[in-house]
């Protein structure tokens, strides 16, 4: 039973590793992810990770308020 409540901690280390371990080592350390150094290189990181569709626009149209005219 103890170990069905760990797995989805094992399955998260074997699939990202890096990120699990930074993770780990910044909740230890108490890193504000906020803060200038933590910042610059999480916004770095995740540019070059980014996918190369742009969010919230699916099938050509946006997802946000579209404005509409009513004769």
């Amino acid at each position: 039973m103890f170990i069905e409540e760990l797995s989805p901690i094992f399955k998260e280390l074997v699939h990202h590793p890096v990120s699990f371990l930074g993770g780990l080592v910044s909740g230890a350390l108490r890193l504000n992810l906020a803060d200038d150094p933590v910042k610059t290189w999480l916004d770095q990181h995740l540019s070059s990770c980014s996918t190369t569709s742009t969010p919230g626009v699916q099938n050509g149209k946006a997802s946000g308020p579209q404005q509409i005219s009513i004769d």
